[in-house]
């Protein structure tokens, strides 16, 4: 049987499940391509639900919210893992193509399901084990030494559901608190990297350069492209590692490697099956952006170029700071927008449409250039006075665009 179509366009119809920031700029590249994706959101004040014609308000738990978003739709994707394995199968299971399937995604919602399958195929990663009690990560530790890393098997992110416990007693508290967990040793690392790629159900692959990613409180705060002084057979290694892993799962779209660089090489931690954190440079910084080739590959398109349009590129995230507090007497919103397009005219920004508040992902921005230091400087700087209203006057463009409006 035929794929649906979008009858006024002769287009495929995409849905995407999660109405967060990733569907809002994947609706952007989905415009260009003559689509309007289709979005199942919670509320009609979510990022994407804002600016997205085709919304269905409903959960992403609910399976019968799932089937009306899948109903006539060519294909369905996710902007977040959170969506019950089973509910997935029971989509595929009356006709519904799912992207990725639920076998490839189950690795990416269950980090248990993803290092046995790491083990299996003999990818390198971080010692672990099982937890189901102190004893256990306590016998753990006992090999491979405190402290511990502890995590939720499921719906962590962005630091969420990562704890480090120093001992046993602290072991105990977190199980009995949320069951089973996995333990890994605590890796001593140079830094963090990560490795994206983009597959089609053909097999059809394509890789962006690998990039080093910046966390604090477990947040990813800045990426740097390509990954500096990441020396090329290490860099060739990471990105080998991605594709076969999306070939070994059966990935279609979509795929982030978070990657830990340690003396000897590079370990995996954790994975994305949908357009990341890690590749939101690609808008600017590349050919064809993580978000235009999700839609290509679940869409089985032939899948674009993605040699990047400046030789470094950095984005830095825009996170809640003092301006979202609720006694901020600073500058608002759109006047820190203008004056941010006056001091750095070449900085482009991403603004989620999002309630502010403290340590929230607001939005991000994006600087190109040929000297790491310097484009890194104008990125960090314009995301600090979105946050915090302060200008760092060293790194401010002086001439015409500044104070041009009162």
């Amino acid at each position: 049987m035929a794929a649906p179509l979008e009858p006024r366009t002769g287009l495929p119809v995409v849905a995407m499940v999660g109405g967060g920031q990733l569907s809002r700029m994947t609706h952007q590249a989905a415009i260009a391509l003559g689509q309007s994706l289709r979005v199942l959101a919670t509320d009609p004040a979510e990022s994407a639900a804002l600016v997205t014609a085709d919304v269905r308000l409903g959960d992403h738990r609910n399976l019968a919210d799932l089937k009306q978003l899948a109903a006539g739709a060519t294909v369905v994707t996710f902007d977040h893992e959170h969506v019950p394995t089973e509910h997935l199968q029971a989509l595929v299971d009356a006709g519904h193509r799912v992207a990725p399937g639920p076998g490839a995604l189950v690795h990416a919602q269950d980090k248990l399901v993803l290092r046995r399958a790491l083990a299996a195929a003999g990818e390198p990663q971080p010692a672990w084990t099982e937890a189901a009690s102190s004893a256990d990560v306590a016998a753990f530790a006992a090999e491979h030494g405190w402290p511990v890393v502890l995590k939720t098997p499921r719906g962590g992110y962005d630091g969420k559901g990562v704890f480090v416990v120093d001992d046993e007693v602290q072991a105990a508290e977190l199980i009995a608190a949320h069951g089973t967990l996995l333990a890994e040793e605590r890796v001593v690392m140079v830094r963090e990297l990560a490795a994206q790629v983009a597959r089609s159900p053909f097999g059809q692959v394509a890789v962006w350069p690998v990039v080093e990613t910046v966390q604090r409180d477990g947040v990813c705060n800045e990426v740097f492209a390509p990954a500096p002084g990441l020396a090329e057979e290490l860099a060739t290694a990471a990105q080998e590692l991605a594709v076969r892993i999306a070939d070994r799962l059966g990935v279609v779209g979509m795929l982030a490697v978070e990657l830990f660089q340690t003396d000897t090489g590079i370990v995996v931690n954790e994975l994305a099956m949908r357009p990341h954190n890690s590749g939101h440079w690609t808008i600017e910084g590349a050919r064809t952006s993580q978000f235009e080739q999700h839609l290509r590959a679940v869409l089985d398109y032939p899948l674009g170029s993605t040699a990047m349009t400046a030789p470094v590129v950095v984005m830095a995230n825009v996170l809640g700071g003092a301006a979202a507090e609720p006694d901020w007497a600073g500058p608002p919103l759109d006047e820190r927008v203008h004056h941010l397009m006056a001091h750095w005219p070449d900085v482009k920004l991403h603004w989620y449409g999002k309630g502010q508040r403290r340590s929230r992902k607001l939005g991000h921005v994006t600087a190109l250039g040929d000297d790491l230091a310097e484009v890194r400087a104008r990125a960090v700087a314009a995301a600090r006075y979105l946050a915090d209203g302060v200008v760092d006057e060293a790194f401010a463009f002086a001439g015409e665009h500044r104070g041009a409006r009162a």
